[in-house]
């Protein structure tokens, strides 16, 4: 089976095609229907190409699944030989009035038909395969039964379907609420997630505490008899409609059994981190399934998936249906924060370039020190007692460390336990001592960094030039999922 990773741009295609994706998914311009993901614009598509010159075998699936409107079709044409640059192998539509156009101007690129078109039988699936479609991506209400009854009937037809990430609680994800509220078209990619969106009780905080703990405040849906859903589960806020995060990876035996050909994860818009974690994480389980590792050594990359942002998890329609109408609260949450990502490795020559400047720079430094009066050099020294971080200080050559271009994302400092994870091995921890910031501008140690800022990594591990860097997040709670935005 074909695993499949969203990437929202290209740094995350980049992690996705590293950590394990057997093909990604992006989104053009404005004919995705996730347009707040970063997307694909200008010169990106030379990337790509570097991209797909690095990974020959992965393969790039390209989003234009939106309902297009006239005016939106031809802004699709005049977008064609933009759209050409990118190495594209397919296309993921829901809308069938831009088929003969791809298939004109697109002829080596397949048809893949996007689960927005609720694609859940067989004699549908035949259709779609009479217009040209290589691949059907299921509707999300389908099972596992139902995956198997269709491959049975349609052989040469792939099939794809969602195994894990956020889920929708509207049909196919065709919901009208964020139009309704917010004036933003879930169907034109501007989806506001308003079914996450935390709704007050009309009560007090007090009178809702109360009858929270009651257990009473549920609504039953008038000739739906016995089929609640809780109102309240909070402060004095609730996400009334928030469906569960899909997660199926204890699963795969089934979909491959029932003769699935692409496992698709969702989240375009989540971060590098939750794209590259979980990538590896059924690629560890992809690999065990087809006896290239053992279930032992898969289970702790497995194990990782609760050190991503999530939900509350569930199997959605491929068992019971009563397991998709399930809702969950709050805002996807981890306890660990990405803090940086790692680049090349630094020669030995540029190892020994970079300590020569550290020493010239400590001389200057200790220079500039005895030219002051001793009045001015007693007031900088306690100066520099109180604020240590403008001491300057070489960093020492230590044997079997390595240094790495280092790109931070969050403020870390050397006092900091923090990990490194890798396509290669789960997490490696280094501790205060066993790695230090370097800044390559002096060749002195940096007593901390964050975004923006240039820097050097000089630790004992061997990394490979995808290795993610995390810390613990000191405001993460377990048990309470904080709501850190839609």
């Amino acid at each position: 089976m074909e695993l499949l990773a969203p990437a929202g741009n290209v740094e995350k295609l980049s992690y996705a095609y590293a950590y394990g994706a057997d093909a990604a998914y992006i989104g053009l311009k404005r004919f995705s229907l996730r347009v707040k993901a970063d997307n694909f614009y200008d010169d990106e598509y030379k990337k790509v190409q570097e991209l797909k010159k690095k990974y020959p075998e992965k393969r790039l699936h390209c989003a234009l699944n939106i309902s297009f409107h006239d005016e939106e079709i031809d802004s699709l044409k005049k977008n064609i030989d933009y759209f050409k640059l990118y190495p594209i192998d397919a296309f993921i539509v829901q809308d069938l009035g831009i088929v003969p156009l791809l298939q004109k101007e697109f002829p080596e690129a397949e048809l893949h038909l996007s689960t927005q078109a609720s694609c859940v039988n067989s004699e549908a699936v035949k259709m779609y395969k009479s217009l040209g479609f290589k691949r059907v991506v299921l509707g999300r209400e389908i099972s596992i039964n139902q995956i198997k009854r269709i491959k049975d009937s349609v052989p040469d037809m792939e099939l794809e379907a969602f195994v894990h990430g956020a889920m929708c609680i509207a049909y196919a994800g065709r919901c009208l609420m964020s139009a309704y509220l917010t004036g933003r078209s879930a169907q034109s990619g501007y989806c506001s997630h308003t079914c996450r969106w935390n709704f007050k009780t009309g009560l007090t905080q007090e009178a809702a505490k109360e009858l929270a703990q009651s257990g009473n405040l549920l609504i039953e849906e008038e000739q739906r008899k016995g089929e609640f859903f809780p109102v309240y589960e909070g402060d004095d806020y609730t996400a009334i409609l928030s469906s569960k995060d899909l997660r199926m990876i204890e699963h795969l035996k089934d979909f491959k059994d029932a003769g699935l050909d692409s496992l698709k994860i969702e989240g375009r818009m989540k971060s590098t981190y939750y794209v590259a974690m979980v990538t590896r994480a059924y690629r560890k389980a992809l690999d065990a399934l087809e006896g290239k590792i053992t279930e032992e050594e898969a289970a702790p990359y497995i194990a990782e998936l609760d050190n991503v942002a999530h939900r509350e998890s569930t199997t959605g329609f491929y068992y019971k249906k009563s397991e998709a109408d399930k809702t969950a609260s709050g805002a996807s949450d981890s306890k660990y924060e990405l803090a940086a990502q790692i680049a090349g490795k630094k020669s030995e020559e540029e190892i020994n370039a970079l300590y020569e400047l550290g020493q010239k720079s400590y001389r200057e430094f200790k220079d500039n020190l005895d030219s002051m009066h001793p009045a001015a050099r007693e007031a900088r020294l306690k100066d520099l007692e109180i604020h240590t971080d403008r001491q300057v200080n070489p960093f020492v050559k230590k044997d079997g460390w390595k240094l790495y271009d280092f790109t931070a994302l969050n403020k870390i400092d050397p006092s900091m336990e923090i990990q490194f994870v890798a396509p290669e091995f789960v997490y490696k921890s280094a501790g205060a001592g066993e790695w230090e910031l370097i800044n390559p501008e002096t060749g002195t140690l940096m007593n901390w960094v964050c975004d923006g800022h240039p820097c050097l990594l000089y630790t004992k591990y061997d990394l490979p030039e995808t290795a993610l860097v995390r810390a613990e997040d000191p405001e993460y709670v377990p048990g309470i999922i904080r709501d850190s935005g839609r």
